[in-house]
């Protein structure tokens, strides 16, 4: 299968269990891995059979910044469910949502979640 990555799409996010974290907010960086066949994209040069970059950006930059959730686990599912939906070329997604600066204690470079949902295993 093959594949689009998009990594380290930036984001300015209120997620968190802490009343910290829903009220000042943090930076989050999402990674994604989208499988679907891109044969007919390659050999017509269409980006019609292909997915759009910027539209993927908008879909996953409105789960991000937009309502809170308490887990980056939920905001992963979120970004998992929606592009499955609007995007039916799109056979699996993996998508990593990274804190890099979550209000916990101890030296790390970030935490992160990653998941992956395939579209026929829902």
């Amino acid at each position: 299968m093959d594949k689009i990555y998009m990594n380290q799409l930036s984001f300015y996010g209120y997620h968190g269990v802490f009343s910290e974290e829903t009220k000042l907010g943090q930076r989050f960086l999402v990674d994604l891995i989208l499988e679907l066949d891109l044969s007919q994209a390659a050999e017509k040069d269409d980006l019609n059979a292909s997915i759009d970059y910027g539209d993927i950006y908008k879909q996953v930059q409105a789960i991000v910044e937009g309502s809170p959730f308490k887990l980056v686990e939920t905001v992963a599912q979120k970004i998992s469910d929606q592009l499955l939906s609007v995007y039916p070329r799109l056979v699996s997604c993996q998508v990593k949502v990274i804190k890099p600066d979550p209000p916990i204690p101890g030296h790390y470079h970030s935490v992160a979640i990653e998941l992956k949902r395939n579209r026929y295993e829902k």
